[in-house]
């Protein structure tokens, strides 16, 4: 039964992310199939997917390999598990790439479903180290404002944003939130990018002195923020943080879920911004997309305490049934394998600059503020008064209507409130980065009409 897409899902979906009180007046958008850089919706519309999904279908919609690397382990082994020492191939080939190709020293890898699972993990992770090496009150964790790291109870405590927050009773006691590094809305009038860089570090150690430094465990970063924007920090600015870091023996955490695997120019976020982490965690790109994956990758100190607490406890005792699950783990091996052989990096280097050019051009545009981006990856915040940088009221819902103008144009974006958000697959072409910007002028022109009718 494939008709009346729409009532059947209202009659049974609860959307993630979605105004269900608005949703049945707006019905929602049934996709049928992809192929390469777009989707095709129930009625046979084709769309250009601008963000890759969510941030994650780095090689597109259509890749014969992923598939049948998913249907050759299927036939083989469909599933096993990680827990009480038992393993299997795929797993173990994977763990070993990851621990090859990863800019940091890794001991382990520990595999989960979700960058969500991922950083939860890390904050179980680094409380159970601190536990460990007789830290007991070091377990504070210090996120930034606008970030996002999931929507687990932990996870989603240490995002940013106040909607994930509201009504759920988030953040849990002990995650704690430093300042944004957006230059073009919370620098001070005047204040260069350094010298911004180095007053959000101050900022910084200023908040762990408060704290405690005996009390304050970790910081987690985004090298670029995602969710939060797509915000870019300043030249310096983790230098100037990883100074503070190591100054009071803070762990720092890379959260790659969104900049790893060639995103920004570089296999890794962190290689193109200047990071060095004692952790890191790994999803989206890691499988395309095809197959819910994740890791963390874990230091020698981190693991060596793990050993000690299950010498102590008689196991770790923490992990998910689908935890390493073969099939996506032999997804993202071949992944990985298309990444290098295909040089996806060096591709997203040669077509990058294309990408960033026309973005910028709209930076003079009247509605538009600011347009910033790295790599493939890229934003246009709308505003009410380039001028003043004044934002349009939240209830004004302009960034939903460019949205909607985008998609009937043919380009799928995503409003991050009213920054319009950029992440397409990483096997984009220059022919079709220019029609996603052509898309992307009409929408935004006829955004500038329907502002300018509504004041």
């Amino acid at each position: 039964m494939t008709d009346n897409y729409a009532a059947r899902d209202l009659a049974t979906i609860a959307h993630p992310y979605a105004n269900l009180a608005t949703l049945p007046d707006q019905g929602p958008v049934v996709m049928e199939r992809g192929d390469g850089v777009y989707v095709y919706d129930s009625a046979g519309k084709p769309y250009l997917e601008g963000m890759s999904g969510l941030w994650c279908a780095s090689l597109g919609f259509s890749n014969a390999e992923l598939v049948e690397a998913a249907r050759e382990q299927m036939a083989r082994l469909p599933f096993n598990h990680l827990f009480a020492g038992r393993s299997h191939d795929p797993a173990i080939a994977l763990a070993e790439k990851l621990k090859d190709m990863a800019p940091i020293p890794v001991s382990r890898v520990f595999f989960c479903n979700s960058g969500s699972e991922a950083n939860d993990t890390q904050i179980k992770l680094v409380w159970y180290m601190n536990n460990a090496l007789g830290r007991p009150n070091k377990k504070k964790i210090i996120s930034r404002q606008r970030a996002y790291h999931g929507v687990t109870i932990a996870s989603a405590s240490l995002t940013g944003l106040p909607g994930n927050h509201a009504d759920f009773d988030l953040p849990i006691a002990g995650i704690l939130h430093t300042a944004c590094p957006h230059h073009y809305r919370y620098a001070h009038e005047g204040e260069s990018e350094e010298d911004f860089a180095t007053r959000l570090a101050n900022e910084l150690e200023e908040m762990i002195l408060r704290e405690g430094p005996d009390t304050v465990a970790a910081f987690i970063a985004e090298p670029v923020m995602g969710a939060g924007g797509v915000i870019v920090p300043p030249a310096g600015y983790f230098e100037k943080i990883q100074a503070v870091l190591d100054r009071y023996d803070v762990y720092m955490i890379a959260d790659e879920v969104i900049c790893g695997f060639g995103r920004l120019g570089e296999m890794f976020g962190s290689q193109a911004l200047g990071m060095r982490p004692d952790s890191m965690s790994l999803a989206k790109a890691l499988s395309a997309a095809y197959m819910p994956i994740s890791a963390v990758l874990i230091p020698e100190r981190m693991y060596q305490a793990m050993v000690d607490e299950s010498r102590k406890n008689g196991a770790f005792y923490h992990g998910f049934t689908y935890s390493g699950h073969p099939v996506a783990a032999a997804v993202a091996l071949k992944t990985i394998e298309i990444y290098e052989r295909d040089d996806i990096v060096g591709h997203v280097r040669k077509v990058a600059p294309l990408f960033q050019q026309r973005l910028r051009e709209f930076s003079e545009h009247p509605l538009v503020g600011e347009a910033r981006g790295m790599g493939l990856m890229g934003a246009l915040e709308l505003v009410a008064d380039r001028k003043t940088k004044a934002a349009f009221p939240a209830q004004a819902g302009v960034g939903a209507m460019f949205t909607r103008y985008a998609a009937e144009e043919g380009l799928i974006a995503r409003s991050l409130g009213d920054s319009m958000a950029l992440c397409p697959p990483l096997i984009i072409t220059e022919s079709e980065i220019d029609l996603l910007f052509e898309r992307l002028a009409i929408a935004l022109d006829r955004t500038t009409v329907w502002v300018n009718s509504a004041r």
